[in-house]
């Protein structure tokens, strides 16, 4: 399990807090290409992996085959949910609003808190459970605002990268001694296999392909940040602070695409960002000196 003193925990919140910032422009780029799901899927990951594969060579130093056999089962456990997560994520984008995604995204805690008690023994702290019924209760209202309507299909995605999001969040921190980053670089390179037969149009043409390689290589970032991150904190707060990405994404859509959220939207992801701050102020706020 990852190391949680009061040093490693503060450096885990900026790493978390840098992969959010990140991750909030992962709806701009996915929506701002023309190319279909599965290619934009598969250029993601053929630019992300080889960028964290050289990240993990140049500057952590850390040897290929060896870390490869170190990942075990438990390694191969986090590609595989990776995998999974991203490609509903991504997917969930196409066919919902950006707002709907991230704001749905934010009951991450929830089921975090929920795993993390189940399968590491980690009591959620009290203003945890709160925050994250409450963002429950937000994003019920957000689907409800999407029932009978194309962007069902869209928000179910969304959730369900949510739980999968928490899982990988939880099996992070269970096996921390694991390669963790070298599992997020080889889930790129698996979700670029997968998607390969599954694209309509492979080829997106060299202008696409430029925005798609700029996708790549922030996502890399984040996935670094985020997976570094999480090795030091207690899996409930890091999918809080991760969840910071959204309201920032909403906000980039709208200024980017004009893209306004239904009335549901601003209603659930009201309530879920005013649970989300007054945890942040509250709950993450150092204790006074000999508590």
């Amino acid at each position: 399990m990852g190391e949680s003193g009061p040093g490693e925990r503060g450096r885990g919140a900026r790493l978390v807090i840098l992969s959010a910032l990140a991750w909030s422009t992962a709806g701009l780029f996915t929506k701002g290409s023309a190319a279909d799901a599965w290619a934009v899927l598969f250029w993601r990951g053929i630019f992300a992996g080889p960028l964290m594969l050289l990240y993990l060579r140049l500057w952590v130093r850390e040897p290929f085959w060896p870390s490869c056999r170190a990942l075990g089962w438990p390694g191969w456990l986090v590609v595989t949910v990776a995998s999974c997560t991203t490609i509903a994520f991504l997917n969930a984008f196409k066919l919902t609003s950006i707002a709907n995604v991230t704001m749905i995204y934010a009951t991450a805690p929830f089921a975090a808190a929920a795993l993390g008690w189940l399968l590491l023994g980690e009591r959620p702290r009290a203003g945890a459970i709160l925050v994250s019924a409450a963002a429950l209760v937000g994003v019920a209202i957000m689907v409800s605002g999407s029932l009978g309507t194309p962007s069902l299909a869209g928000d179910g995605l969304a959730l369900l990268m949510t739980l999968l999001m928490a899982l990988y969040l939880v099996l992070i921190r269970r096996f921390a001694a694991r390669p963790m980053v070298l599992a997020a670089a080889l889930s790129s390179l698996q979700i670029s296999l997968i998607a390969w037969p599954l694209s309509e149009t492979l080829w997106p043409g060299w202008s696409e392909l430029a925005w798609l390689a700029a996708f790549g290589l922030v996502q890399a970032a984040a996935v670094v940040a985020l997976t570094a991150g999480a090795r030091r904190l207690p899996a409930a707060e890091c999918a809080l602070l991760s969840a910071m990405e959204v309201p920032l994404a909403p906000l980039l859509a709208w200024l980017v695409f004009g893209e306004l959220p239904p009335a549901a939207t601003f209603v659930g992801g009201g309530l879920v960002l005013a649970g989300l701050f007054w945890y942040i102020g509250r709950d993450l706020r150092p204790a006074p000196a000999g508590r």
